[in-house]
């Protein structure tokens, strides 16, 4: 029992919690707006020597795809030679948004372009469904932040990855339907011709009134400049992306402005003490760390990156911790009966919908499902959210996402109003389409049992999760694009038998799990391959003989020779948790480093 001071300190502490955890959230949503920034300046800067657009041919267009955003990413999307290819210009989509970390930026140049006649609606539905991809990389990377903690890292890991599998698992099915039949080409012109559009105001940002007193403090960037380039701005190619000059400047600030003699540069520009004079409107200059800086696009963007990333895991390994704190005990219960809860017996099927709608709700009012995934993310790693509910409230967020390009769309000239709304509502039914294939039936909700073994293995290997970052949102793409460059014969000759494979593996899987005796005797494990076939245990093997071979400075060879095998090792790391260890990770008698280990019967299945 605790004392009447000790109950009043206890309570003034956690009071102090809930406004210092609201801190750690604006910090955290701040950080992801100028990490965006960062990647758009540290690709600012071109390749001394190149002329004109960057992606001039296959290789060097997935190079610069993969080392270059910002400007390049104008270049990018001007190569209508490239973007002609379906395929490529999936990967177009996926790997700009990942480096702008930003779906908005991506598909508001592509909104841009169509308006302006420079890309066909059915050449930009590939791209779209790439930023779909692409923009589901950040909460991914949110939840490696809790690795420290194998069972909150599988909950958060598989909580994220639900959002990558249903994207990829939507593309693999929809891109070849939209190739072939062209459904979201004629679906949307069908609407767009059926509904008299009219012309109305940009998308409103209703976020930016947030944080945007905050952030614009530290840099303002010029978004027109990497949209001018995409449209075939040449002028713009050379400008700098960071803002130096705002809005009007205000009557005072002008009077005060212009009382020296001002610094005429040429006809009708002069300019003076941060006031600009151009053809007889008078601009005030921005107010931001980097207004006047001397240093290039390109180290301004670094570190903002480095400082971006910094503040972006601080805020949130304390919000974990905080809301570690506060959502224990009775009021985790609560909370995680109130979220998870179905709706009552009649309408308990609806319960999936209703999250839905608030996934969509929520980010309609933040405009980046980016944020609001990244924000589940943790909740769900902690288990207040559960993945079940979470994969509703994601596919919601996508749905919400799809609102900033249509309301941006209708700010489009009247004569061009017509495609570049099509091209949005691409967007819009893309996604429904990707629901309507993987949630209204139990058993087409493939991406939570997806998302659950991948959370399964990278609680047992943490090192399997960058692995999966890298292959997925940059190696796999890459590989893709260059084959699809090559022609869609190559494309078909490396694609189906890999497929195929890939089917039949699942197939033996299920079978192997749940009806073994339909199989083969010498089908029912895979214990027939190569350990390294079926098993991430000797990859687990060498990475931790390799992780520890740095720490200790390489010991010599015949301190290699024995030794107690992964378990000590991990201990070593400082990587072990005995209450959540797997069995084979469980002490176990000396043994010989790179000798075959019998493997439990669960993990013979590839």
């Amino acid at each position: 029992e605790l004392g009447c001071w000790a109950r009043v300190q206890s309570i003034c502490v956690s009071l102090l919690k809930v406004p210092l955890m609201f801190g750690f959230l604006y910090l955290f949503v701040c950080s992801l707006d100028v990490l965006s920034s960062a990647f758009q300046l540290a690709g600012g800067s071109r390749v001394a020597g190149t002329p004109g657009s960057l992606v001039a041919s296959a290789v060097p267009a997935a190079c610069c795809s993969l080392s270059l955003a910002g400007k390049v990413a104008g270049d990018i999307f001007k190569d209508n030679a490239i973007l002609s290819n379906p395929v490529a210009g999936l990967v177009v989509g996926i790997l700009v948004t990942v480096l702008v970390q930003s779906s908005s930026t991506s598909t508001s140049i592509i909104v841009s372009m169509v308006s302006s006649g420079l890309l066909e609606v059915r050449s930009a539905i590939p791209i779209i469904m790439g930023s779909n991809i692409g923009t589901s990389v950040t909460n991914t990377i949110v939840a490696l932040m809790q690795a420290g903690d194998r069972s909150e890292f599988k909950r958060a890991f598989a909580g994220a990855t639900v959002h990558d599998c249903f994207n990829w698992l939507s593309v693999l099915v929809l891109l070849p339907l939209e190739v072939v039949s062209g459904y979201l080409h004629h679906v949307t012109r069908l609407v767009v011709s059926t509904f008299n559009i009219r012309s109305g105001k940009d998308a409103p940002d209703l976020l930016k009134i947030i944080t945007e007193p905050f952030t614009k403090l530290i840099i303002q960037l010029d978004k027109s400049v990497i949209t001018g380039i995409a449209t075939g701005d040449e002028s713009l190619r050379n400008r700098s992306l960071i803002r130096v000059w705002c809005g009007p400047a205000s009557p005072q600030m002008a009077a005060v402005g212009l009382g020296p003699p001002p610094n005429c540069t040429g006809p009708g520009h002069c300019s003076t003490k941060g006031i600009e004079i151009l053809h007889n409107v008078t601009r005030q200059k921005c107010e931001h760390l980097f207004t006047d800086t001397p240093l290039p696009d390109l180290a301004v963007g670094l570190v903002l990156l480095a400082g971006s990333l910094v503040v972006l895991c601080t805020c949130l390994i304390l919000l974990v911790k905080l809301l570690n704190s506060l959502l224990k005990g009775q009021v985790a219960k609560a909370i995680q009966k109130v979220i998870n809860t179905d709706l009552p017996h009649p309408l308990s099927w609806l319960t999936g919908y209703f999250a839905m709608v608030v996934g969509a709700g929520m980010t309609f009012v933040v405009q980046s499902s980016s944020v609001f995934t990244s924000a589940i993310t943790p909740l769900i790693g902690l288990g207040v959210i559960s993945i079940e509910r979470a994969y509703p409230l994601t596919l919601g967020s996508n749905i919400g996402t799809t609102t900033t390009a249509i309301l941006a769309a209708l700010a489009s000239p009247g004569d061009k109003l017509a495609s570049s709304f099509q091209i949005a509502l691409c967007h819009f039914f893309f996604n429904i389409s990707g629901i309507l294939l993987w949630y209204p039936l139990p058993f087409t909700r493939l991406p939570i049992r997806m998302a659950k073994a991948l959370g399964e293995r990278t609680a047992k290997y943490r090192w399997f999760a960058v692995l999966y970052l890298i292959i997925c949102f940059l190696l796999l793409p890459s590989l893709i694009f260059g084959i699809s460059m090559a022609g869609w014969q190559a494309l078909v000759g490396v694609g189906a038998p890999f497929l195929s494979l890939l089917f039949f593996v699942g197939l033996v899987n299920a079978l192997q799990a749940h009806s073994p005796g339909r199989l083969p005797k010498w089908l029912q494990t895979w214990d027939f391959l190569p350990a390294w076939m079926h098993s991430l245990q000797p990859l687990d093997r060498v990475i931790t003989q390799a992780t520890l071979c740095c720490t200790d400075r390489c010991r010599s060879p015949e301190g290699w020779e024995e030794h107690e095998g992964p378990p000590r090792d991990k201990a070593r790391l400082g990587l072990d948790n005995p209450v959540l260890s797997y069995p084979e990770e469980m002490p176990s008698p000396t043994i010989r480093v790179g000798s075959p280990r019998p493997l439990p019967r669960g993990a013979t299945r590839l």
